[in-house]
């Protein structure tokens, strides 16, 4: 009921709107009286689904082909009948496709559908005539009709009225009454718009609908849009019956489960990692168990169940099926020795050997054959196929090529040649297989535009040569063809724009205003291009084209100054020019000191914010040298003549040596007079390293610098104890400052110790030896002051003397190695 109390008033303040709206068409005294009310219609057409929208809370992107389609009904031409490609008119019977919702004349669908028909159940490509219902196409979207569909009385759009009456303040074709069509897809609800041409928008009705999933709580929401997501995890269990469906909220079944798990195939002896949402498998291995007659195996491929009684148990047949035998199952059924007479693959004889085991041998008895298509026979064995080389001559059912198929029986198959005619568009060509009859009507359209594009209307393809451009109420956007940056609003059209008739304006070479019209495209009189033949020939009219002309001469009197600006004169401006006064210049010259003495001449100002007294090239120039002191430090002079201001830098290079007075440096005079003490010592610097040697014998790590190195040296020096076992690297500035020593450790004193007591011990045993020595020299001497005998054979026995060490190294060892045994 609310519903219906909203479309009656949005129905009512329509009408009301419309009848406004041709009130106003009515009153007008336009021209362009047709165009206006298109227009109006058009704002009445966007404003119904406005309110269509605001008051059901619709999308209005989903009304597009509804919108599309009504404003083809409105605008004359628009609707073109693609089979006799002429325009639809209001009064003419029609019929809308109800998969495409093209309108065709009645007329033409029914000879089109009648033309199908006949086509596909022509006797000469089906012998089933009258037997079948044969559909028949649309012409555009090729949505099949049964014949008893073939329309034969004119509907309005919603089939509720017949024969609608032409009604100017209605859709044409419409009877005006609610559409009341189901939706589809079927929601329960029915179209509330006016009975209309195209497809019905998406369901607006609001309903209150929960997800998916069925978790979250019911929202109300559109019924074309009443399935949602929440995007929550689905949660519902898997086929598998193990795990969750993790994907958010979904429609329809869940996916198979994505995991893998360890499954057990049929029989059970092996496991294998698979997906959980195939548990079931073969493995390879045959079951092999016992059969009930404790004779034979399963030879079964991994199974399920029970195996099963064994297969050579009960009756048994021979081979050709003839005896039936009771044997165990450990024996073969003997063959019966009757003839096989089991009917060979040709179907026609039978197996004549004894019955025998394994399949029986090919048909090979020869018998008079008869070829495919019936022209030929031929004797030869019964199991090979005959067909022959001649080739079929019948026109296929396109009715224009052959079939040439060896051998054809007669029935010959479909052409599956492409027609590629042209079609009646001169466009495109037919992209359908060979056929019979015309083509179909080419399915394309074609936007026929205004000429600023922004009014289309589509019409069938071949037609936008013969459709009138549609006319159109936007301003003309091309640019102009004058100088003027706008030009006169006028409406969008075809060929040249009317000539300007805004003031000229533009600015003549005095800097005024041109004050007639425009004259950019004037039509002037072309004379004297032809000369007659003689009397007789008659005189033509005199040929005019379209030029630009000349702004004409400005007349605005202007005071005009002389050359030297001396005094004012008034003139006229296309004439005014500067004059000479004959008074001396007097002009400043740049120097500053002395003034030009030519007559009054003319000066260009080199700036044009400059003073007007200045001088300018045409003046004399001085000719004097420059006098100003140089700046301090500077030994040159100034280069140029007498001139004001500052004198310019001094570019000159001074050659001077560097603070180490090794390199020979060339620096700028401007540089070094004008640079601070910091800067002077940068720029006298060679930036090398400094020669000089520091106190503590290192070289000075400094870049080349001025004054005294300084004395905090950074190199590195090993320092070492007093036993020089210990060492440490240090900076050489704090050892020369006494800032670090390095003392001995516990270690250091004990091995100091160790070797004093050694040296002791040394010094003691060479004493020792010292006094048994002379102990022994005194010994022989006394010894030769006694008189031995001398013996005959003097041998000189050399003794070789022991080192200290070696006589007492056992002594010092010893109680070393008795302390080292100790302490581990």
């Amino acid at each position: 009921l609310s519903s219906l109390k909203k479309f009656d008033e949005i129905k009512k303040a329509n009408q009301a709107a419309a009848k406004k709206l041709v009130e106003d068409q009515l009153s007008s005294s336009s021209e362009d009286d047709d165009e206006d009310a298109e227009l109006k219609q058009g704002k009445i057409l966007d404003k119904t689904f406005t309110i269509y929208t605001s008051q059901t809370d619709g999308d209005a992107s989903e009304l597009e082909r509804t919108r599309q389609y009504m404003n083809e009904a409105f605008q004359s031409g628009a609707m073109t009948c693609l089979i006799c490609i002429a325009s639809v008119k209001r009064n003419q019977a029609v019929w809308s496709c109800c998969g495409c919702f093209c309108i065709f004349h009645l007329v033409c669908i029914q000879k089109w559908a009648k033309d199908s028909l006949f086509l596909v159940s022509s006797p000469l490509t089906d012998d089933d005539f009258g037997k079948k219902d044969y559909p028949w196409p649309c012409p555009k979207c090729r949505f099949e009709y049964k014949r008893s569909e073939t329309p034969s009385r004119y509907y309005c759009y919603c089939g509720k009225v017949e024969n609608p009456t032409v009604d100017p303040w209605l859709v044409p074709h419409s009877c005006g009454q609610i559409c009341e069509r189901e939706f589809k897809p079927s929601c329960g609800h029915k179209c509330l718009l006016l009975c209309h041409p195209g497809p019905c928008p998406p369901c607006p009705k609001m309903v209150t609908t929960t997800c998916h999933c069925k978790k979250a709580k019911p929202v109300p929401r559109r019924c074309s849009a009443k399935e949602w997501s929440c995007r929550l995890p689905c949660g519902r269990t898997l086929l598998c019956g193990q795990h969750a469906c993790e994907n958010p909220c979904h429609a329809g079944d869940c996916q198979p489960c994505p995991r893998v798990s360890k499954q057990r195939c049929i029989c059970g002896r092996q496991t294998a990692e698979r997906l959980c949402a195939s548990p079931q498998w073969q493995c390879d291995q045959v079951c092999g168990k016992c059969l009930p007659c404790g004779n034979h195996t399963c030879e079964q491929v991994c199974h399920a169940g029970p195996c099963g009684d064994c297969p050579r148990s009960g009756k048994r047949s021979c081979p050709c099926g003839k005896t039936k035998f009771t044997l165990p199952c450990t024996e073969d059924v003997p063959t019966c020795g009757d003839s096989c007479d089991k009917v060979l693959e040709c179907g026609i004889h039978k197996c004549s050997q004894r019955c025998h085991r394994g399949p029986c041998e090919i048909c090979r008895q020869e018998v008079e054959k008869q070829c495919r298509c019936g022209k030929h026979t031929k004797r030869m064995p019964c199991h090979k196929p005959y067909l022959c080389e001649t080739k079929c001559t019948k026109i296929r059912d396109c009715q224009k090529h052959q079939c040439r198929r060896k051998c054809c029986s007669g029935n010959c198959p479909p052409c599956d040649q492409v027609c590629g005619r042209t079609l009646g568009c001169r466009n495109h060509k037919c992209p359908s297989g060979c056929h019979r009859g015309s083509c179909n009507p080419c399915p394309e359209t074609v936007d026929v535009k205004c000429n600023c594009g922004k009014t289309v209307i589509k019409v069938p393809c071949g037609r936008e040569r013969t459709i009138k451009p549609p006319k159109c109420k936007q301003l003309c956007s091309r640019p102009p063809t004058c100088h003027h940056s706008t030009q006169e609003k006028h409406y969008c059209h075809f060929g040249r724009c009317p000539p300007c008739r805004q003031p000229c304006q533009k600015t003549l070479t005095c800097g005024h205003l041109c004050p007639v019209s425009c004259h950019d495209e004037a039509l002037v009189k072309q004379t004297g291009l032809h000369q007659s033949a003689g009397p007789w020939e008659q005189p033509t009219e005199p040929a005019f084209i379209q030029t630009a002309l000349p702004c004409p001469p400005c007349e605005v009197p202007i005071p005009v100054e002389c050359l030297g600006q001396h005094e004012v004169s008034p003139l006229p401006c296309h004439s005014a020019n500067p004059y000479s006064c004959k008074r001396f210049c007097g002009r400043l010259l740049d120097c500053q000191n002395h003034t030009c003495m030519k007559e009054c001449h003319h000066v260009t100002k080199l700036n044009s914010s400059a003073d007007g007294k200045k001088v300018g090239p045409e003046c004399s120039q001085c000719e004097e040298e420059c006098t100003k002191p140089r700046p301090a430090g500077c030994p040159h002079r100034c280069v140029l003549p007498c001139h004001p201001g500052d004198c310019p830098s001094c570019l000159q290079m001074l050659k001077i040596k560097c603070h180490c007075k090794l390199s020979v440096l060339y620096i700028e005079c401007l540089k070094l007079t004008c640079a601070d003490l910091k800067e002077k010592e940068l720029l006298v610097s060679c930036r090398n390293q400094c020669p000089k040697e520091l106190p503590c014998g290192h070289r000075c790590k400094e870049i080349c610098h001025s004054g005294s190195c300084p004395l905090n040296c950074s190199q590195k020096v090993k320092l070492r104890c007093l036993c020089k076992r210990l060492k440490k690297e240090v900076q050489c500035s704090k050892i020369q400052e006494g800032q670090v020593s390095l003392e001995c450790d516990a270690l250091c004193k004990e091995m100091k110790r160790k070797a004093y007591e050694i040296k002791e011990a040394e010094a003691k045993a060479a004493l020792e030896e010292e006094k048994r020595r002379q102990q022994a020299e005194l010994e022989a001497f006394e010894n030769r002051l006694k008189g031995r005998r001398k013996n005959k054979r003097r041998k000189d026995e050399v003794e070789v003397e022991q080192s200290s060490w070696q006589k007492y190294k056992n002594l010092i060892m010893l109680p070393v190695f008795g302390v080292a045994v100790v302490m581990v």
